[in-house]
């Protein structure tokens, strides 16, 4: 009875957590959908009187914002395959090569992680001005091109990988890069595409550094462009929630579509040795 007791207010507390989550999404959709001044009424309302997309055409019509998240888009999407890909490598090396100095880089890399990222922009961005960088696409691009914390994931989850399966596909004829592709990958990808959603949702997300990098109204992501809507349309709240579920929605498909591989790759690594 204690246990069921248990059971029902742990149920409870999560249905709750869930509901205070949501309700400030659904509102957000719900106000975007809202004809002018109706989300700024008082006592608030929860549904729209009249339902209207006029919103999302002011956006994509009048602001130009299409190229805003084409431009969010691509760049996501490229850092996101990138990163992956060389994280992968990198962590599988730091797994299971033997090199010198490997431990002691890696532990180098682990302290680097207490180091917050705006410590290193900075230095960074002055590097990237040397590099003709700034102002360009690249200039976003690099620095998110491989991450420590990927590094980590990847190379926990690849040390649970059995020594036996590798030196059979070695001794079957399958050469480093053979091994890589046809052994590890597969055996990696919950961890994989964990890290995919982390990196993609990071990257679109980004509002700081595509802040500082690109000065060109026509390279602008997302994130900026919307803040420099609401700089225009302070008080235009429909607008600017219709302008919140476009920055919102490719973060939720992304997440909705591979949710199994990402619960598998977070339980699954939480007990890799």
């Amino acid at each position: 009875m204690r246990r069921r007791l248990a059971t029902v207010l742990v149920h409870l507390a999560l249905v709750g957590a869930a509901v205070v989550t949501l309700l400030p999404l659904l509102w957000m959709v719900s106000a975007s959908l809202m004809p002018s001044g109706e989300a700024s009424a008082v006592p608030p309302r929860w549904i729209p009187s009249t339902p209207t997309l006029e919103h999302y055409r002011e956006l994509f019509a009048r602001l130009d914002l299409a190229r805003a998240f084409l431009n969010s888009l691509a760049i996501a999407t490229a850092v996101t395959v990138v990163s992956v890909t060389l994280n992968a490598l990198a962590g599988y090396a730091f797994a299971r090569f033997q090199f010198v100095g490997r431990d002691r880089t890696f532990r180098v890399l682990l302290a680097a992680l207490v180091v917050p990222g705006q410590l290193g922009m900075l230095p960074l961005f002055l590097m990237l001005r040397e590099l003709g960088l700034v102002n360009t696409y690249w200039g976003v691009l690099v620095p998110g091109l491989a991450s420590i914390f990927g590094i980590f994931l990847v190379r926990q989850y690849a040390l649970s990988i059995p020594q036996s399966l590798l030196d059979a596909a070695r001794v079957d004829g399958a050469g480093e890069l053979r091994l890589f592709w046809s052994v590890v990958v597969p055996i990696c990808k919950p961890v994989l595409v964990t890290l995919a959603i982390f990196t993609f949702m990071g990257t679109w997300n980004d509002f700081l550094w595509p802040l500082i990098v690109l000065s060109d109204a026509d390279l602008q992501t997302l994130p900026v462009a919307l803040a420099n809507l609401l700089g225009e349309h302070v008080q235009d709240t429909e607008l600017m929630m219709a302008g919140a579920v476009l920055t919102v929605l490719p973060v939720v498909v992304v997440f909705l579509a591979l949710q199994r591989y990402y619960i598998e790759g977070i339980v699954t690594g939480s007990v890799k040795q």
